[in-house]
């Protein structure tokens, strides 16, 4: 009887035991199970947001003196790859001439490390896009792959040049003047770039190294450029007003059509003249035009001065007054470095006493171009730009001549222009 009593005892602990081990076995396992299903949803969350891994990107910046040929092989491109790209490339732009200070944007599959594409900002309205066509497939491409497999292309490419496709938010500023315009600008934090591109926009009607005073005012429109979220420059100025000494000036940009667009008046006329009214962004002028003799002390000597002569900074830019073709870069006695323009068969104006030269004899130069820089060659006792007019070659004093002005607005176009800028002076004169 103790016997079986045993045995029955030692029975139900193995059953016991048993039930016990696979209750915990089957609690470990769903715990397992659930564990695993959270990490696979992990993985899968993980692998949707990796789904399309993104290009390795390397940018290098164009130094001054590189070739396209030298970058290329500093970033690990092969010869023969290099001169592929730009083969392909030469007849929408030619790499030879990447400029100091761009850069190009070099984009690699992460898989295969192969390089997809090229990216090169020409300036700032356009860049050039060399695409391979094994990632960048073409409509032709997608079409045959609905019905057969699409040929793996040998590093073929493929380039463009498209326009920079910037974000653009309009801003308002408006100010009075203090000191200058670029000091405004910098204690307001506005981008100095916007403030010269209203200053320019009114350089046919005032003078902004002269016609300022203290106590202007001013509010301007304009563009603001953004790229993937982040600032990148002014756009387009839009419209201006601008108050000296209580006279009111306003300008509207608008396009007539391909061949007439710029800067307008309230009335549809053009604010656009013929000549700007100064060539440099001078200190002062040291020397006005004269039909009669004047004594140069440093040279002991009398002379007629029918120019006049802008005092400025070494090295400052010295810019054409309009559109024309250049007749003259070289030495020329007392004059020194000296460019001439011929405007047209009526006009043409001549620049001298510059340090170094940025055109040469038969180009053609539009209106703000970039000529020459101040200097004191010559018959100079200081750095400053000796500028002249000619009309019908008779030299004639630039300051009194009045400029014909650009092309108005046709009749019937103007209520299409009334209409675009309404609300700009609506917002200018609130």
């Amino acid at each position: 009887m103790k016997i079986t009593n045993k045995v029955t005892i030692l029975i139900f602990l193995i059953i016991l035991i048993s039930a016990g081990f696979f209750y915990f076995k089957n609690i470990q396992a769903e715990d397992n199970e659930e564990k695993l299903g959270e990490a696979e949803t992990v993985l899968e969350s993980e692998n949707d947001e990796n789904k399309t891994p993104k290009d390795i990107v390397q940018i290098i910046q164009v130094e001054d003196g590189q070739t396209y040929g030298e970058l290329m092989k500093s970033s690990g491109i092969s010869v023969s790859l290099a001169n592929e790209i730009y083969e392909s490339s030469l007849e929408t732009y030619d790499l030879a001439s990447l400029r100091a200070g761009k850069e190009i944007k070099l984009f690699f599959d992460p898989g295969s490390k192969e390089l997809k594409s090229l990216l090169y900002s020409i300036d700032s309205e356009s860049e050039l896009v060399v695409k391979n066509l094994n990632y960048f497939p073409t409509v032709a491409d997608l079409k045959a792959s609905s019905t057969e497999e699409v040929e793996v292309k040998e590093n073929i490419w493929q380039a463009e040049v498209k326009a920079i496709d910037y974000e653009v938010k309009v801003v308002e500023k408006e100010g009075e003047l203090a000191s200058s315009l670029y000091n405004w600008a910098l204690e307001n934090n506005v981008d100095e770039r916007a403030i010269i591109e209203m200053a320019n926009a009114f350089q046919w009607s005032l003078d902004f190294a002269m016609d300022p005073r203290v106590g202007d005012t001013f509010k301007f429109i304009y563009e603001e450029r953004y790229l993937n979220g982040n600032y990148i420059m002014p756009g387009q100025l839009l419209a201006a007003k601008y108050v000296n000494e209580g006279e009111n000036y306003e300008v509207y940009y608008f396009e007539e059509s391909e061949d007439n667009k710029g800067y307008f008046d309230r009335e549809g006329n053009s604010v656009q003249k013929m000549f700007l009214k100064a060539p440099v962004a001078f200190k002062y002028i040291s020397s006005g035009f004269t039909t009669g003799l004047r004594y140069i002390s440093a040279f002991n000597i009398s002379t007629g001065h029918r120019a006049i002569d802008y005092a400025a900074a070494y090295g400052t830019p010295i810019r054409t007054v309009g559109d024309g073709t250049v007749v003259m870069a070289k030495y020329n006695g007392s004059y020194g470095n000296m460019v001439s323009v011929r405007h047209n068969g009526t006009y043409s104006t001549n620049y001298g006493h510059m340090s170094k030269f940025a055109v040469s004899y038969g180009e053609k130069a539009k209106q703000g171009d970039i000529i020459g820089y101040i200097g004191s060659t010559g018959l100079s006792t200081g750095p400053h730009l000796h500028y002249e007019m000619v009309k019908n070659g008779v030299k004639i004093n630039p300051l009194l001549e009045v400029l014909p002005p650009g092309e108005p607005i046709k009749e019937e176009n103007k209520e299409r222009f009334f209409e675009s800028i309404k609300s700009w002076q609506e917002k200018l004169n609130n």
